[in-house]
């Protein structure tokens, strides 16, 4: 008894990942060489934001995405910092607000103008104060407006108004340890972070309490960073104790034991996982690394699918995410990655390969839109609320139609029709003669004869000129021109049908 292999089926399994053109990356800038383990990147339907050297300070670029090409050294950047930059995020709320944390114990919140910079942005809209050291981590709540989170290399969390500028929630003591990465739920009640003790927490952050814990959730001592899953499970990037790369899935009912884990190679740059809650599909860039992969989590084991891999010849030394309401959904896109390089910016465009042009349903499900499901004052007060979600289609272009262009070869039917029932294009009795006799068609293609003017229809122009049609007569000049060529093209594929069957005619009785 033999078995057979199945293979899974899903919609994404045919994903496939395609740089941009030359001429629409993002050259010649200088991103930053902070040792720090951030994206360097953000990314809306609107900007750019990267993280560049600069010197006496920190700062970064925003570019208005149809910016590309070369960027002038001169290009204006928000430099307000004192210390370099080590992580920006733009709000989802508002496409011009984008939020950054620096090396000098600042968060600073930023309003870009509606049509990029035109000079140096050096006053914030508000500064937040509360970090005794360095801040490396901002991420605004996703479904209240105005609620942003930093995390500071002191090993606090802080919450956020940013309409007032005042601090909701001060989160000390739940970490021992620096903080490696933040991510909110899906509702924003929650949010699950990584430290440096190799633990993942689960915090409810408006009881300030830790709601769940799972220690050594990867061995290795090397960065680890959790997301949290749009159904409430967790997704891990870390190292064995061999430095093996993982990623772990885990139920944050049950943190005893991982639902799935996986090895991927022993490289030791750190795995920055990004997420479509839409699709669920994860996507996973190494610091350093030439490579995107990613993955499909299901319900049923073993709950990280592999999918493919997207490679290329240069590292990339950080990534920036296009949110979902940012993407071309009539060429069936499902993410868009600004993969950083030393000098450039260059976008990676991942698609779906789909015959039709219509809009895909499956591909591209109800998605978070730029609406806040509630105010800051409602969060803090105990409400939670899912993202308010759009429909793509209306972002949906249909493919351009061409215009039908009929290229008519013979004009007979408007010249010839009035030439056959008139006497002057017949003999000097006024007859004409019929139109020849096709041979029934056959399964051969032919080309098919156009119906002869009649007979003696070389006179017909002069016939035409001597009643003082010299229009008409030009006219059916050019008809009867046609009508000659036409003919002896006729004539000519006739002799060569005629070959043709005479040497199929050989072949079948076994003469070659």
């Amino acid at each position: 008894m033999s078995f057979r292999k199945v293979v899974r089926q899903s919609k994404f399994r045919h994903v496939f990942g395609q740089p941009v053109k030359t001429d629409q990356c993002y050259d010649d800038i200088r991103v930053s060489r902070v040792t720090w383990d951030s994206t360097f990147c953000a990314v809306n339907p609107s900007f750019v934001a990267i993280i560049v050297e600069a010197s006496g300070g920190g700062a970064f670029l925003v570019l208005p995405l149809h910016k590309t090409g070369r960027i002038d050294k001169s290009y204006p950047t928000v430099c307000g910092h004192t210390g370099p930059v080590l992580d920006i995020d733009w709000c989802p709320h508002n496409d011009h607000v984008i939020a950054s944390g620096s090396e000098d114990c600042t968060v600073m919140v930023w309003q870009i103008p509606e049509n990029g910079l035109s000079q140096p942005l050096t006053e914030p809209v508000v500064v937040l104060e509360g970090h005794s050291k360095r801040v490396g981590i901002i991420t605004w709540h996703p479904t209240a407006r105005n609620v942003l989170l930093s995390a500071g290399c002191d090993n606090v969390v802080l919450i956020w108004n940013v309409g007032t500028a005042e601090e909701l929630y001060r989160l000390e003591g739940l970490h021992p340890d620096l903080i490696y990465s933040v991510s909110w739920s899906r509702d924003g009640a929650r949010f699950c972070t990584a430290c440096k003790d190799k633990s993942v927490r689960v915090i409810d952050p408006r009881r300030s309490t830790v709601v769940a814990e799972k220690e050594r959730a990867h061995e290795g001592a090397r960065p680890m960073r959790a997301i949290f899953l749009a159904d409430g499970k967790i997704f891990t990037t870390g190292f064995s104790r061999m430095s093996e790369r993982q990623l772990a899935l885990w139920d944050t009912e049950n943190l005893d034991e991982p639902m799935g884990l996986q090895e991927l190679d022993s490289s030791n740059g750190a795995l920055l996982p990004f997420y479509d809650p839409d699709t669920n599909v994860v996507y996973v860039c190494g610091k350093g690394d030439s490579s995107i992969r990613y993955f499909e989590i299901t319900e049923e084991p073993p709950y990280i699918h592999f999918l493919n891999t997207f490679t290329s010849k240069e590292p990339q030394r950080g990534m920036g995410w296009m949110p979902k309401r940012g993407l071309d959904v009539s060429k069936c896109e499902i993410a868009r990655f600004y993969k950083l390089h030393e000098r450039k910016c260059e976008p990676i465009i991942m698609t779906v390969p789909r015959k039709s042009d219509l809009f895909q349903d499956d591909l591209y499900p109800d998605t978070a839109g730029p609406e806040a499901a509630m105010e800051a004052e409602e969060w803090v007060a105990g409400r939670t609320a899912g993202p308010v979600l759009v429909s793509l289609r209306q972002a949906y272009v249909p493919p351009k139609q061409r215009d039908l262009k009929v290229s008519r070869r013979s004009l007979l039917h408007e010249g010839g029709a009035p030439a056959t029932g008139t006497g002057t294009t017949g003999s000097s009795t006024g007859s004409t003669t019929p139109p020849p006799t096709l041979p029934p068609t056959t399964n051969t293609t032919r080309l098919s004869a156009p119906p002869a003017l009649g007979t003696g229809t070389a006179a017909t122009p002069g016939a035409c000129l001597r009643g003082g049609a010299a229009q008409g007569a030009g006219r059916l000049e050019e008809v009867l021109q046609e009508v000659w060529a036409l003919r002896a093209l006729v004539a000519e594929q006739g002799q060569r049908i005629s070959r043709l069957e005479e040497q199929l005619s050989r072949l079948e009785n076994g003469h070659v």
